[in-house]
């Protein structure tokens, strides 16, 4: 049995290649550094499925090192990629009703997040990625908040005239509504956009404020707390024919990999909430709090924006957000 390796060097052409033992050797890629909690989740699942013994390696390309971090659903979806670890709305081009899950305010909390990864609002997600060759091995919800780098950002005014960032359209939408311009980057683009002026203010998870140091560029944070208006979908993900052509001890090693990880994913995003407030803390930087005033503020503008937008633009759009507003 190889032993599942981390791989950093970018490489071209990936396939499902079959060793000359026989073992199997899928790619996981993904956006993130080694510390962060989705490279964890991916981590676990490698190391789970190696411990197996069934002739299946796992080799992980984080940091964007393989495909870009918004160029990998495409990729995943024709062979070309056997797994990742993606927010799902990053694929909203392709597929809008994926915006969904990246939706201001429809996530009330980790567990309700919970709830709805194993729903019929979810499984009803889940068949339109079937028809793109795609399935989810592991569910998982981040929270996040906003940070301001000159001042806090907690209420709609507060980001008038700023140039920020949101990550997914759905939220582009509500901010522009609330008076800001919009610099759409990933996540990892963050920390130079703020060094070199770019970027104002910026929303994103708290594992990726932390795991970018963004606690460097920013002056005020408004973390996640008794109210959140930021989460984000953000499974592991599949080629369903990949998976599918994998022995049944092998897709069964996977499996109970999948479900290992996605209860400690589960535990490991409420974590990642509580240290990276510490991580600002410790860093001097000034923590804000949302109030459920300002919450319902922001999601008063979300369903003028961003919920009117999805309807409209969305086939079957008002059944899939009903079906995810009937989840309590």
């Amino acid at each position: 049995m190889k032993t599942t390796t981390l791989a950093i060097a970018a490489t071209c052409g990936v396939v499902l290649a079959a060793t000359a033992a026989g073992a199997t050797d899928l790619k996981l890629s993904h956006q993130w550094s080694t510390s962060d909690i989705r490279h964890k989740v991916a981590q676990m699942v490698a190391d789970e499925v190696a411990a197996a013994d069934v002739d299946l390696d796992i080799t992980i390309y984080p940091s964007s090192s393989l495909f870009k971090a918004r160029e990998q659903y495409s990729p995943l979806s024709r062979g070309r990629l056997d797994m990742t670890v993606l927010p799902l709305s990053y694929a909203g081009g392709q597929q809008p009703a994926y915006n969904l899950t990246l939706m201001p305010g429809l996530v009330k909390n980790h567990d309700h997040g919970a709830r709805l990864s194993h729903s019929p609002f979810m499984e009803k997600l889940e068949e339109i990625m079937a028809g793109d060759d795609v399935m989810v091995l592991v569910h998982g919800y981040l929270a996040g908040g906003f940070a301001g780098k000159d001042k806090c950002i907690v209420k709609p005014e507060d980001v008038a005239g700023l140039q920020t960032r949101a990550a997914g359209k759905s939220f582009e939408q509500m901010l522009v509504g609330a008076g800001a311009s919009i610099a759409s980057m990933p996540s990892s683009e963050v920390y130079s956009a703020m060094q070199t002026g770019i970027l104002d203010a910026v929303n994103t998870s708290s594992s990726s404020f932390v795991s970018y140091r963004l606690y460097e560029q920013l002056g005020c944070y408004t973390p996640p707390g008794d109210v959140a208006l930021w989460f984000m979908y953000q499974p592991l993900l599949m080629n369903k024919s990949t998976f599918e052509g994998l022995t049944e001890e092998q897709q069964a090693a996977l499996l109970e990999a999948a479900k290992k990880a996605e209860a400690f994913y589960l535990e490991g995003a409420k974590e990642a909430d509580t240290a990276a407030t510490k991580v600002f803390e410790d860093n001097g930087v000034e923590i804000a709090t949302m109030s459920d005033a300002d919450f319902d503020a922001w999601r008063g503008i979300a369903k003028e924006t961003s919920y009117k937008a999805f309807v409209e633009e969305t086939p079957n759009g008002q059944e899939l957000l009903d079906m995810a507003l009937e989840v309590q």
